[in-house]
């Protein structure tokens, strides 16, 4: 097995079959992907407090825990779903 140490050696595939035959031959080091994953930085993230009415929240609770999600974390993805939906009715500036 042929290990790539750089991600320039990674060729670009015609079709997923192609590139099955190279994964069975070919392995990425493993220095390679621990360069490549993103160190979290709490710098990263802004606390800001919201106030809802408390049956609102209770019922966002609710679905959250429905979603085996915490609400918090499901109440950001609304927001970055919403962020998104907006920016594309947006006209480009």
């Amino acid at each position: 097995m042929k290990t790539l140490s750089n991600w320039s050696d990674l060729p670009n595939f015609e079709s997923e079959k192609e590139e099955n035959k190279f994964w069975a031959e070919h392995e990425l080091d493993p220095h390679l992907i621990k360069n490549s994953l993103h160190a979290t930085d709490s710098k990263e993230s802004t606390t800001v407090t919201l106030r809802f009415d408390p049956r609102m929240l209770s019922k966002i609770k609710r679905i959250a825990r429905g979603r085996y999600l915490n609400y918090q974390s499901m109440v950001k993805q609304w927001l970055a779903e919403r962020i998104e939906e907006e920016q594309k009715n947006d006209p480009p500036q």
